[in-house]
């Protein structure tokens, strides 16, 4: 008989609204211990569809062509009015990106907007390192976790998530029903808006259009205002750091050393910390504050992305005059074990 494993997995009950694994409110049961053990095919049992339909006779119901089209179309053009003027914009919708942006739009009084420049968000979060599944998580942001459902294995000092598409595909399945939240994705920030050296929002295109500039004539953009944005556009590469190469180039901000190289137990305490507002109205979150301030890179843990995420969220929340971790007005206590997303530092990690 092959040898029973055993695999811890954590238990979540119905969140209010602004339970948050910052103020330490209870956000999971106590992680049970299930067995398991392998199961012949023949042992399987298959229910059948209860579904009210008829598998060997289906038939869908009629609709007309362009009923499709207006009904796509009208509630596109609705969001594009609705967040031409937003409170935030989260640009970048990898996993700092959502979870920002998850945390913000736990207060339904802020809308935020997401831009991501690829087809499918989650950018590197849909795989672990070196294209495996599993994604490690660093303890204490477990709880981060434990907060959205997300099931592990959890070891002494991480847990590990079976497939890290089990993380992104749970957070944005919670994050996009949300009504006070849209997703533009294969949409890029081809720039920002700057007045006064206050960031005031993006300078928006299609993504197939950005990437052609150089192949046709001039295709002018569109714009998006807020009252803050997030840049999670991760760490430098063809789509990368693109917040933090902005700022430089129109000169308020000095000097972009890069990420050095990989050290994980720096890493993900120096992410969190230096997660700020960088210049008035814009605030860095995930790899890309790696870039800005050269510290070490992290690797195949994911933990930093998710409690950076929560602390720029707070941040902008902040920023906003809304109730927060950051001044102490969010309402409840903040759980000890993430008293370092809370740090309004701003000092530059050495490695």
């Amino acid at each position: 008989m092959a040898a029973m494993t055993s695999l811890s997995i954590s238990s979540t009950k119905p969140q209010r609204l602004f339970d948050s694994s910052f103020h330490g409110s209870s956000i999971s049961a106590a992680p049970v211990s299930i067995g398991l053990k392998p199961r012949s095919v023949s042992a399987v049992s298959v229910r059948a569809s209860t579904a009210g339909y008829d598998l060997n006779a289906f038939t869908f119901a009629p609709i007309k062509e362009s009923i499709v089209s207006r009904e796509m179309t009208r509630r596109y053009m609705t969001d594009m009015i609705t967040y031409a003027e937003t409170d935030v914009v989260v640009v970048g919708a990898g996993s700092a990106g959502l979870s920002c942006a998850y945390e913000i739009s736990k207060n339904p009084n802020v809308q935020v907007a997401i831009i991501e420049q690829s087809v499918s968000p989650g950018g590197g979060a849909w795989l672990g390192g070196q294209l495996f599944s599993a994604m490690i998580v660093r303890k204490p942001a477990h709880l981060f976790l434990d907060e959205i459902g997300v099931a592990y294995d959890e070891q002494d000092n991480y847990v590990v998530i079976k497939h890290a598409a089990l993380f992104t595909s749970t957070i944005m399945s919670k994050l996009l029903a949300r009504p006070n939240v849209k997703l533009f994705n294969a949409v890029a920030a081809e720039d920002l808006i700057v007045k006064g050296n206050r960031v005031g929002g993006v300078v928006t295109n299609w993504s197939l259009v950005s990437q052609n500039h150089d192949t046709q004539s001039c295709m002018d953009p569109n714009v998006m205002e807020a009252k803050i944005v997030v840049s999670s556009c991760g760490h430098d590469g063809p789509f990368g750091a693109t917040g933090v190469k902005r700022l430089k180039s129109i000169g308020l901000i000095d000097h972009v050393p890069g990420m050095k190289a990989l050290d994980m137990n720096t890493a993900e305490d120096a992410i969190v910390r230096l997660t700020r507002e960088v210049v008035p109205g814009m605030i860095l979150t995930g790899m890309e504050v790696a870039e800005l301030d050269g510290a070490p890179r992290m690797g195949p843990t994911f933990g930093a992305m998710m409690i950076s995420g929560q602390k720029a969220a707070h941040l902008a929340l902040k920023a906003l005059g809304q109730p927060n971790v950051i001044d102490g007005s969010y309402v409840g206590n903040l759980s000890p074990e993430l008293v370092l997303a809370a740090a309004d530092s701003a000092e530059t990690v050495d490695a």
